[in-house]
């Protein structure tokens, strides 16, 4: 889900100002693909505690993301649909996140 968020924020942000192109559209690209490389990152690690310090990485991210397209639909950058859209995926990624940190945290206790 993350990794098509990335290839969708990519589409999308062509289509910016190319005076964003060392603004928004860096920021909000890079954002969006620190979330899946921080997961990918957290996996090779030893420990779960370290683990879980990639994800709450990631869900930084994925707030962040979702920042920059709020400002990306206020600065008309996007349209509603497309802000709407990419919305629910950040949100979808940030629930996944967490489920992903509760689940770890389970197998740890038990």
């Amino acid at each position: 889900m993350s990794h098509e968020l990335v290839l969708e924020i990519y589409a999308l942000s062509k289509a910016f100002p190319s005076s964003e192109t060392y603004g928004i559209t860096s920021q909000l690209r890079r954002a969006s693909v620190s979330i899946p490389t921080n997961i990918s990152e957290g996996c090779g690690r030893k420990t779960d505690n370290e683990f879980i310090r990639y994800i709450h990485i990631s869900l930084g991210s994925a707030h962040e993301v979702e920042y920059l397209l709020q400002l990306s639909f206020d600065l008309q950058f996007i349209d509603i649909a497309s802000y709407e859209a990419l919305n629910k995926k950040i949100n979808v990624v940030k629930r996944m996140l967490f489920q992903l940190e509760k689940k770890i945290n389970e197998t740890k206790i038990n």
